[in-house]
């Protein structure tokens, strides 16, 4: 690629994100007013997945019980970054797959915050972890099946390796980093700030990865969600003005996930996304402890509410959390130009 075409591919990446923002920009009054209007006030839980009283997060978050503040704010970003790439930048091979996984996990991301609003959960507020979790499977096998027999995707790139032919075991790996990753940035989106900021790390770097590929659509979509995710995150900034409940999180999460499959560096994931690994696997270690001994190993999970716990302030575990985000997206870029994917 020579510098005029990386230039003009690059303006063109630039354009994508910035129609994005301004018309996130342009659709949060439109989503406040309604907001507001109709009362779209976030429902804590009161549980734990293991039943038992979430004493210590409420104690943390008293403050924010006391007020009212939406949710469902994803939706804006849902909606922005559909409406951009159905114009400007829908393409078959590199963004008709991660849009698909936007907007499906966005609509079981909706039903679960539209549960929650209404009061509907029983136990916990929203939907049973089990049913998001089928749901999400369900559209991950789908979007698999689309992956292995309409793009004709049958390998996995090993980092150092080479590529290792997997045939149509392509497409329970496929299910298996959709819903890790989605169910992972939905875990990590407990503090003002912590998910948007996590989120639009690991897309930067997805989306240098697929220009350096040469996969440019595929990186115009990654910034076309990066410059929707931004204008999210200067209202999700402590203290929020609102959420970006389920519809938010299973959408970007769901979404993050295919990318890392079109640009086959699944393997550079749990690198690039270092604290959604660790903010996942610090719940799964918390409920396994509590269900096999009847004891905690960390005083609230997942892991930012344990550090909450332990006295520091919720904008430091944000911004220390986003310091990692961005060693570890730096890294895996490295990783990437070193093993082979690029």
């Amino acid at each position: 690629m020579t510098l005029e075409q990386l230039t003009h591919e690059l303006t063109g990446t630039f354009l994508l994100s910035v129609g994005a923002f301004l018309l996130a920009m342009i659709l949060t009054p439109i989503y406040t007013y309604l907001a507001y209007r109709y009362k779209f006030w976030k429902k804590q839980r009161s549980t734990s997945t293991t039943g038992e009283k979430l004493e210590v997060f409420t104690k943390l978050h008293a403050d924010k019980f006391k007020r009212n503040i939406p949710t469902m704010a994803g939706i804006i970003g849902v909606v922005s970054i559909t409406a951009v790439t159905l114009v400007f930048n829908l393409n078959r091979a590199e963004t008709w797959l991660p849009l698909a996984a936007l907007v499906g996990g966005g609509a079981v991301g909706m039903l679960d915050d539209i549960i929650n609003i209404r009061g509907q959960g029983v136990g916990v507020a929203g939907l049973r972890s089990s049913i998001k979790f089928a749901m999400i499977t369900v559209l991950a096998l789908f979007l698999g099946w689309f992956f292995y027999v309409k793009l004709g995707v049958n390998t996995v790139h090993l980092p150092f390796l080479g590529d290792i032919f997997l045939g149509w075991v392509i497409v329970p790996l496929f299910v298996l980093a959709v819903v890790a990753t989605s169910n992972a940035v939905n875990i990590s989106d407990g503090l003002d700030g912590l998910a948007g900021g996590l989120l639009i790390i690991s897309f930067v770097i997805f989306g240098a990865i697929a220009l350096l590929k040469g996969q440019v659509l595929l990186s115009g979509f990654c910034f076309t969600v990066v410059g929707a995710l931004l204008s999210y995150l200067w209202f999700n900034i402590f203290p929020a003005r609102f959420f970006m409940g389920d519809v938010g999180s299973f959408a970007f999460g769901t979404s993050l996930g295919v990318v890392a499959m079109l640009t086959n560096t699944l393997f550079l994931l749990p690198i690039i996304g270092i604290i959604f690994v660790i903010e996942a696997g610090s719940s799964l270690i918390q409920i396994t402890s509590k269900r096999l001994f009847h004891r905690k190993v960390f005083l609230s999970a997942p892991i930012h509410h344990h550090l909450e716990a332990k006295g520091w302030p919720e904008t430091k575990v944000t911004m220390r959390f986003w310091v990692i985000g961005c060693i570890a997206g730096f890294t895996g870029v490295v990783l990437a130009l070193a093993g082979g994917h690029i």
